[in-house]
């Protein structure tokens, strides 16, 4: 809305300072022409907005003028519990609501304050989503968010790994894990709440109806418990690995804290400089692609039907890559 636009162009030139019709444009998501427009708009308005000419020119507030138009509405409140992550909330579609809001509590601080906070924001950033992975597309997030605010049920179709699946939800709050969106919620007929990929999501329907959230839930809680339980059933294995150095410098950062542990209780090195690890694995379908990855400089010594697996792996690819 126009009326949101113009307040932020103000809040903009207030805490800011002198800015370019360029960089307001920028910041705005607009046409230079539109900011041209809402400048007189403002100053139609009676707020004394100055133009100064040349290179170093710009759009500024007269000396000493400060609105108080500073008050926070409900979207902008809720925003900004994703002050340090405007990505997510973009995604949440609380993007604006949040530009808002950070601006309105800029204008509201005295001007000591004021600045600390743009030094910290020029200087400290929060990236979410992890390295060389591309975020998953969540078309359905921003009604599904509002079904959880809401506590409004949903109906859903929900892409699993044996096929697709209807369920009427009671999302409880979303997790954002690694760049990766996580709903939780009670399912029709199933006694827990469960976790489910947002990216899965076929369709994603709010109904009208509503429903009661079950006494002393905590979001915070249940994520730390179920994290721990998925940990736990992940890793049914544990393999015995003879590692060179490249290998044992590699393994915590190809299997995180599995594989920092289990560097920690190395036993050698051998006359080789190798060393021998205990390391919990997923099942050999997952195991061997993951052990694959430090190449000739793990071999595996048990159990016998994962080195197996790993050998028939390695000969397939060794095959497929042979020479005319």
């Amino acid at each position: 809305m126009r009326a949101d636009r113009l307040l932020t162009l103000l809040l903009l030139l207030q805490n800011r300072g002198r800015m370019t019709a360029r960089q307001l444009a920028a910041e705005l998501e607009v046409s230079v022409r539109t900011v041209h427009r809402d400048v007189e708009a403002l100053g139609a308005a009676g707020v004394p907005v100055c133009a100064d000419r040349g290179p170093a020119g710009g759009y500024r507030l007269l000396e000493g003028y400060r609105t108080r138009l500073t008050g926070l509405t409900g979207t902008e409140a809720d925003s900004l519990l994703f002050a340090a992550a405007p990505g997510p909330a973009a995604e949440l579609g609380l993007g604006a609501d949040l530009v808002t809001a950070r601006l309105k509590l800029e204008a509201a601080l005295p001007a000591e304050l004021a600045g600390r906070v743009r030094r910290m924001r020029d200087r400290f950033h929060l990236d979410a989503p992890a390295w060389f992975r591309d975020a998953d597309p969540v078309p359905h997030l921003a009604p599904i968010a509002r079904a959880v605010w809401e506590q409004r049920v949903v109906l859903a179709d929900y892409r699993k790994w044996r096929g697709e699946v209807r369920r009427e939800l009671h999302p409880l709050g979303l997790v954002l894990k690694g760049g990766i969106w996580y709903l939780v919620a009670g399912a029709e007929g199933k006694p827990d709440p469960r976790t489910y990929r947002v990216s899965r999501f076929e369709t994603a329907r709010v109904g009208a109806e509503t429903f009661d959230r079950p006494p002393g839930f905590d979001l915070a809680e249940y994520w730390e418990r179920s994290a721990r339980r998925m940990e736990t059933a992940r890793l049914h294995q544990t393999a015995r690995l003879r590692l060179s150095p490249r290998a044992v410098a590699l393994l915590p950062m190809l299997f995180g804290s599995a594989g920092a542990a289990a560097v920690a209780g190395a036993t050698g090195p051998d006359a080789e400089g190798r060393v021998e690890v205990d390391l919990p694995v997923e099942p050999d379908a997952v195991a061997v692609g993951d052990l694959l990855r430090l190449g000739p400089h793990a071999e595996v010594l048990a159990p016998p039907h994962l080195r197996a697996a790993v050998h028939a792996a390695a000969t397939a690819v060794a095959a497929l890559h042979a020479p005319d």
